[in-house]
């Protein structure tokens, strides 16, 4: 999908100096929140054009909205401002990178999606939402001719040697260029934007970037790009209780809610990419109606949205086999090892059609390691997996 994209953003001049467009990107556009924003586009109704509002009134996004990002309901008044910008701004995005076609009619923007392969692709997983972002900005900021700037930085910071006067360097340049190219023209907006372009750029090379207008203290990660940062439940956690024991009950509702969310929205998409059982055995005739954990979701929450983790069976394998006599909370660990060697072929299919677009090999790996206790490298090929497996069930 990298190619993809590459060939996809290739066909188009996105130069700043000649669009005049500073919001290429925006606040709201982090990985989470556009892979939402994405989500939402792909549950709409089937139309040719939408707008904020037709996103705005859907049942799936009213839904899911406060309870992923703990905001208020979309359906107060008090949030009108707040979710005109939280949806605005991803689609104002897409449309820049023309994944979405954008045309203006009086004051209101209509919609409508110019690649549906992308827009998938940025649907299925926060993952897929930093690639393209990566992508999408280092084309950009090539375009317009302001790429060496961010180079320069990263080849001193990759050293260790890029100091706050250089991380001032950068931030100043990119104030003066968006101001002296587009309609911005104060640096106190220009940088509330830098950090999403930033940032992005930063965690890609494993570089500081910036945290609360300076430069960060240590290297930009996964997490620190999102709306919903994986430590949100750490502020003023004391040192010595776990985020568990510091979690509010609101704060630990909030996080159930958005688990379902995620673990909803995979076995959704495993139900649209595979139609028959991924287990080849004698059970497999029928219809392949059962999405199974194959390390269950009450006992490993963690992992119970990874699409690594969820395998497509008929009703017999499910009822008779993972589960012996229809009892739901007992796996069967003979069949468990079944269904993680099974599982291992079409991840390892799908990555070499489509790349990571649905699967990563580091997340199957994360999934065994969890369910198993184990500690698999990330190095080793799917046939030595699938080694290590049988190992470790036998032994």
């Amino acid at each position: 999908m990298i190619k993809d994209i590459q060939k996809h953003l290739n066909q188009f001049d996105l130069d700043i100096r000649k669009s005049g467009e500073a919001r290429f990107i925006d606040q709201k556009c982090t990985p989470d929140v556009v892979c939402f924003i994405a989500d939402c586009i792909l549950n709409l109704d089937p139309k040719d054009e939408f707008t904020v509002q037709d996103v705005w009134d859907m049942r799936y996004f009213v839904k899911n909205a406060s309870a992923i990002f703990g905001k208020p309901s979309p359906k107060e008044k008090t949030a009108h401002s707040e979710y005109d910008k939280f949806i605005q701004q991803p689609l104002r995005m897409l449309a820049y990178a023309h994944i979405l076609n954008i045309e203006k009619r009086g004051n209101i923007n209509y919609y409508s999606v110019n690649s549906w392969d992308l827009l998938e692709f940025i649907a299925t997983k926060e993952r897929n939402v930093y690639n393209f972002l990566y992508l999408y900005i280092v084309k950009v900021l090539s375009d317009s001719n302001f790429l060496k700037v961010f180079e320069d930085y990263k080849r001193k910071a990759m050293k260790g040697l890029a100091d706050q006067s250089d991380f001032a360097d950068v931030k100043n340049r990119y104030g003066n260029f968006i101001i002296g190219n587009t309609p911005i023209n104060t640096h106190v907006e220009v940088h509330r934007i830098f950090s999403k372009v930033f940032n992005v750029y930063c965690c890609e090379h494993n570089i500081q970037g910036t945290m609360r207008g300076h430069q960060s203290k240590y290297p930009i990660t996964f997490s620190d790009l999102m709306y919903n940062r994986v430590n949100w439940r750490d502020v003023d956690k004391a040192k010595s209780l776990t985020r568990t024991q510091a979690a509010t009950s609101e704060e630990i509702q909030r996080q159930e809610e958005y688990d379902a969310y995620q673990t909803a929205k995979a076995i959704n998409l495993l139900k649209k990419i595979q139609f028959e059982s991924e287990v080849k055995d004698q059970y497999a005739n029928g219809e392949a109606t059962q999405v199974h954990h194959i390390f269950p979701k009450a006992e490993f929450p963690q992992i119970a949205h990874y699409l690594e983790n969820l395998i497509k069976l008929t009703a017999t394998q499910h009822y008779t086999k993972a589960h012996p006599s229809n009892k739901t909370q007992i796996v069967n660990k003979d069949y468990q090892l079944v269904c993680l060697i099974s599982k291992s072929n079409p991840i390892d299919n799908s990555l070499k059609q489509v790349g990571e677009k649905y699967y990563r090999k580091e997340s199957f790996i994360v999934v065994i390691n969890t369910g198993l206790n184990a500690e698999l490298s990330l190095s080793l090929t799917f046939q030595q997996i699938r080694a290590k497996l049988r190992l470790i069930y036998n032994s």
